[in-house]
């Protein structure tokens, strides 16, 4: 399936690699025959074992980044690298470059901002039963947090287009990136799109530099913040609600004693439930005036996105690192 009226459209595939001297090769290789137009580019994080050389022979544009962690490499990119439609992916040989040229179709003919890559794989070792528990109840957490539209967000291959690459405000540093890309299209409303895509088994010489309980933490850490940060007024909210429930706790009893006696036995628990209720109210303020300083800021950043040029508007005329999209097979 292709477009009406097929352009030529400026692809970049972003590669961030560590370590990765074992596959990456064969990525770059696999990407360019997927997407012969595209621009490939390899941004290496301090590794050891020659994988920037190895990319650069098999064809690649490489870059160096050499703050350590995923989150700088895709910060890192997005600023470096001009293009219309990005293309970002793992260097560890899991996701296909023609799931990559699918997703990159679907994108440019729907005009959406962010597709999603569902992973789908038949062998355990590709996605270990730790991740696939993990990637559930952290997908769970931003479905309910945020938006019932991602049933994967912890994939590593996700197509984006360039208002949507100029317009991130990265912050994370390693792994938890994923969820922030995510999370940035759910708070603006944009368009996105999910659909499956094979994940393949990494080579026995490449192991997996995810930590399943480290990673699943600093991700954990990554959506509570986001939620203080972009739902303040429910994330206030919790802490009316819990500190009201112990302060009323407390009072009871007190205020049970003090109608039958008229007396207030237990004056430092009384000064604590004041005082816990008064916190209480003063975190649900709190939250009522974040939740209009936050309304503010998705308004700012929404007017940074809506500035840059949709996908498919206005491009420059064909040239070197252009794929027509004619070319590409589209989905079944």
């Amino acid at each position: 399936m292709t477009m009406p009226d097929a352009a030529e459209l400026r692809v970049a595939v972003l590669l961030p690699c560590f370590n990765e001297a074992a596959t990456i090769g064969e990525v770059v290789r696999d990407f360019r025959a997927a997407l012969p137009g595209a621009a490939i580019h390899v941004y290496d994080n301090n590794s050891t074992d020659g994988t920037a050389e190895r990319a650069k022979a098999a064809g690649a544009l490489v870059g160096r980044e050499r703050l350590q962690g995923k989150g700088h490499v895709v910060r890192r990119m997005f600023a470096d690298i001009e293009a219309d439609i990005y293309v970002l992916a793992d260097g560890d040989g899991t996701y296909g470059g023609a799931d990559a040229a699918r997703l990159v179709e679907i994108l440019a003919r729907e005009r959406l901002d962010l597709v999603n890559g569902r992973r789908i794989s038949e062998a355990q070792a590709a996605y270990r039963r730790g991740h696939r528990f993990g990637n559930r109840v952290l997908t769970g957490l931003v479905r309910l947090i945020f938006g019932d539209r991602f049933a994967d967000i912890l994939s590593g291959l996700k197509v984006f287009s360039r208002r949507y690459a100029k317009s991130f405000p990265g912050l994370a540093g390693g792994f938890e990136i994923e969820t922030e890309l995510t999370i940035h299209a759910l708070e603006l409303d944009m368009a996105v799109g999910e659909f499956d895509i094979s994940y393949r088994e990494r080579p026995a010489d490449s192991p997996s530099k995810l930590n399943t309980v480290r990673d699943g933490i600093r991700i954990l850490r990554t959506i509570a913040r986001l939620v203080r940060i972009e739902r303040p007024l429910a994330f206030f909210s919790l802490a009316f609600l819990a500190l009201s429930a112990v302060a009323i706790g407390l009072a009871v009893p007190i205020l049970a004693t003090f109608l039958e006696t008229g007396l207030v036995p237990r004056f430092p628990t009384a000064i604590l439930s004041t005082g816990l209720m008064l916190l209480a109210f003063l975190s649900l303020f709190t939250g009522l005036i974040l939740e209009t300083v936050t309304r503010g800021r998705q308004e700012a950043k929404r007017m940074v996105y809506l500035s840059i040029p949709a996908p498919i508007t206005s491009f420059s005329a064909p040239g070197k690192h252009m794929v027509k999209l004619s070319s590409v097979e589209g989905p079944p």
